[in-house]
């Protein structure tokens, strides 16, 4: 059986599961533990805050259900994560055990994740304030290095993001932050060395990467003309797009190459590149005057009117029905 549910639900499952605070340290009333929600699963969630601005969360459980989760568009922080156990699909990217994600800030564009039944899920991630990681790196915006500015994006702009392959210097320092031996003030010094660690381990990737002394994907001549293929067809779906795999198969790529390909050409996921277009057909439609707002969002693709103002609302900083009287007059 899958459960679907929202956000709010989830939230409101984790509130009720936890009706008052547990601490797993007794000196430090900055790390709670939570226990999962029994509806859902067995396990528990971590959150350390050892300073403003940077929270460590552990993750440890085993759902009953498969679970697919409706993530909500939201502003996103720093972040680095890491899937020690388990498995899942996010917005039809599987994540496996033994990856890593780095994400800048910005905006998400939310989706669905979909964890399965009787498997363990275990994971850290680290979220920092961007203002915070700048600090870190910089004392000026001017003074960012050209490698890592895409890490900082405004909010009405999609967060960059990648994943990678979990090294072993970043499994010992996790493994040292899931077996700390210290309590209190001890404990808070020996977890920002643990995450310093791991920043200055993601860091030195990212600029790797960017300068290009990192292998990065090679694109044939005919995979760039298939990609292009994929962009006309969601194009011309936009009312039921295909899922990633789908779209794999019908221009003749595996999904790693479409996705990290796609990326490569239009300098956004698909699931990205949707959601743009999507809203960009809806700022024409609205333009024009012939539809309501509701025959508008239907015809890109939203089945909640709610959803698709919100979208529309963080995009164009104006909502659908407002955009659309202005128009008119």
């Amino acid at each position: 059986m899958t459960i679907i549910v929202s956000e709010q639900t989830l939230g409101e499952l984790w509130q009720e599961a936890n009706p008052t605070l547990q601490h797993a340290d007794a000196s430090d009333p900055f790390d709670v533990i939570r226990n999962y929600p029994s509806k859902l699963g067995q396990g528990f969630r971590r959150n350390i805050e050892y300073q403003e601005g940077i929270e460590i969360r552990i993750d440890d459980y085993q759902l009953h259900d498969n679970v697919i989760e409706k993530v909500d568009v939201h502003e996103h922080p720093i972040q680095c994560g890491f899937l020690l156990s388990g498995n899942y699909n996010n917005n039809d990217e599987q994540v496996c055990s033994g990856l890593y994600w780095f994400c800048g800030s910005g905006f998400s564009t939310g989706g669905l994740c979909e964890e399965l039944r009787q498997q363990r899920i275990s994971s850290i991630n680290i979220h920092i304030e961007p203002e915070l990681f700048h600090s870190y790196i910089a004392k000026s915006t001017e003074q960012i290095p050209p490698e890592l500015i895409h890490l900082f994006k405004q909010p009405h702009q999609q967060y960059f993001y990648r994943y990678g392959k979990v090294t072993p210097q970043m499994q010992i320092a996790l493994q040292q932050i899931l077996q700390c031996p210290y309590a209190g003030i001890t404990k808070r010094l020996y977890l920002e060395s643990k995450v310093m660690e791991l920043l200055a381990l993601m860091v030195e990737q990212e600029i790797e990467i960017q300068r290009g002394e990192r292998c990065r994907l090679v694109l044939k001549l005919d995979d760039v003309d298939r990609i292009h293929q994929a962009q006309t067809i969601l194009q011309q779906r936009l009312d039921n797009p295909p899922s990633l795999i789908e779209l794999a198969r019908l221009v003749g790529l595996n999904d790693y190459t479409l996705k990290r390909g796609f990326r490569r050409v239009f300098g956004k996921t698909v699931f990205g590149y949707l959601h743009d277009y999507r809203l960009e057909q809806a700022q024409q439609l609205l333009g024009s005057g012939d539809f309501r707002v509701e025959e508008v969002a239907r015809m890109v693709g939203y089945r909640d009117r709610s959803a698709f103002t919100k979208a529309f609302c963080r995009k164009f900083s104006v909502s659908p029905n407002n955009y659309r009287q202005a128009k008119r007059r």
